[in-house]
């Protein structure tokens, strides 16, 4: 190319920038608007494609990464918790942003969660998920934490326990790492969609985060396990109580009275679990407790 022609190209692509900008304020404020359909949205969705951001953005790669993932923030807090909530720009959006900055961390590991959460509270894509957190790993093949949200996916999410096992593996591997990963891999394989398990990732995830959103939801499983894990221990022994006397236990105080308990078990709120005619145990209608439909719905749960 001629030097005139380098200059013209050159000075095109700066010109280009401020369009850039101008584009996606205009769409900020499109999207912004309350009243319009997920379809009318993506039709207004002009800029999708990180490739072509990153030509254009001359060194401003970062910057703009922000401002996408400030939008894919703003996106799912907008629509989180209604009934009526999709998320479709939800990919599209982290697409953009990780493919201008590779490196922020925060996309690939807050971006997992809002894909892979299902019913009104993210898209319930998981398979996306787990491809945005594969795209991070390679960027960053320093940075174990991915291989661990990595793993939680594979665990919690799809129940893939090899592949979770796998995960957690690989992320023992990197320098730095922390011990837990090489002991849940170990765990993982062992046991599975196990309660106990599942415990302590939860745990893992409460004591090594801080925010606060995601240790609400890692206290909230906690509690439901624990729940779980109590009605199953209550159900077996409602078995041995119908086969000693014929008939299924109609409190926890007959359990005690047969000398099958020392006490009467409480839940986390400290309410006395309650039978049904069936013999299977559940919370006091007054209790707090609430047993998330992923721990409701595990096939370990009563088995």
């Amino acid at each position: 190319m001629s030097s005139p022609s380098r200059v013209r190209a050159k000075w095109t692509a700066i010109a280009g920038v401020p369009l850039l900008f101008l584009a996606i304020a205009a769409l900020q404020v499109r999207i912004d608007a309350q009243t319009r359909s997920e379809a009318q949205e993506e039709e207004e969705m002009l800029l999708r494609s990180g490739k072509a951001i990153k030509s254009l953005s001359l060194g401003y790669d970062s910057l703009l990464a922000d401002i996408y993932w400030t939008r894919v923030v703003q996106y799912y807090g907008e629509r989180v918790g209604k009934d009526t909530a999709t998320f479709g720009l939800l990919w599209p959006l982290l697409d953009v942003t990780t493919t201008l900055d590779p490196k922020l961390m925060v996309a690939y590991r807050f971006g997992a969660i809002f894909l892979s959460e299902p019913g009104t509270v993210g898209a319930n894509r998981p398979d996306l998920a787990v491809a945005l957190i594969k795209r991070g790993i390679a960027a960053n093949p320093n940075q174990w934490r991915l291989n661990g949200d990595l793993g939680f996916l594979y665990y919690w999410t799809l129940k893939d326990y090899p592949s979770a096992a796998q995960a957690y593996l690989d992320g023992s591997k990197v320098p730095g790492a922390a011990p837990w990963l090489k002991m849940m891999a170990a765990r993982v394989a062992e046991k599975g969609g196990s309660l106990e398990t599942s415990r302590m990732i939860w745990s893992e995830l409460y004591d090594s985060t801080q925010d606060p959103s995601i240790r609400h939801r890692a206290l909230e499983m906690l509690r439901g396990l624990k729940t779980v894990e109590d009605e199953k221990s209550l159900d077996d022994l409602a078995g041995q109580y119908r086969r000693r006397f014929q008939r299924y236990p109609a409190s926890t105080q007959d359990l005690r009275d047969a000398g099958l308990i020392p006490g009467i078990p409480v839940d986390v709120d400290g309410f006395p679990y309650v039978f049904g005619p069936d013999g299977k145990s559940h919370l006091d209608p007054q209790s707090t407790v609430v047993i998330p439909k992923d721990l409701a719905t595990q096939p370990t749960a009563r088995n």
